[in-house]
């Protein structure tokens, strides 16, 4: 389901744990600072920045990841090609940045949550034990 296939642990599981956490960190502070740098947010604004610091905490802790992922890469491409002003504590402020949240958001969607996440504790391995037949079987 959501294209999970694997739940590394271990370091690699560490190291996409970094990854979510640092896309996931930039996503909520960004959604916030929509929030507080206008004196009288709009319904639009307030919309938008709720759902970026949602998309934000999910990646932050591995719910959705993939879903999550490309929305916020969807985000910082909609940032990077909007006409409309940034607020000033943009995080995403130049080119490269972008891109480079980009990049990290479309290889979270690419590699999954990792062990470390709620994807793993609701979609992740399962052991199934299948008890001894009670009786032979007939031929």
């Amino acid at each position: 389901m959501l294209f999970l296939s694997t739940f590394p642990g271990g370091w690699p599981g560490i190291g996409l744990l970094l990854l979510r956490a640092a896309v996931g960190a930039a996503a909520v502070v960004q959604g916030g600072s929509y929030l507080v740098e206008d004196a009288n947010p709009s319904f639009g604004t307030w919309v938008v920045s709720l759902l970026v610091i949602a998309y934000g905490a999910s990646l932050l802790i591995g719910f959705l990841t993939p879903i999550a992922g490309v929305l916020v890469g969807l985000g910082g491409l909609s940032v990077a090609l909007s006409w409309f002003p940034a607020p000033a504590t943009n995080l995403f402020d130049g080119k490269l940045a972008i891109v480079f949240v980009v990049m990290m958001a479309a290889a979270i969607f690419l590699l999954g949550p990792g062990a470390f996440s709620l994807d793993a504790r609701l979609f992740g391995r399962r052991e199934i034990f299948i008890p001894p037949a009670s009786r032979s079987p007939k031929l």
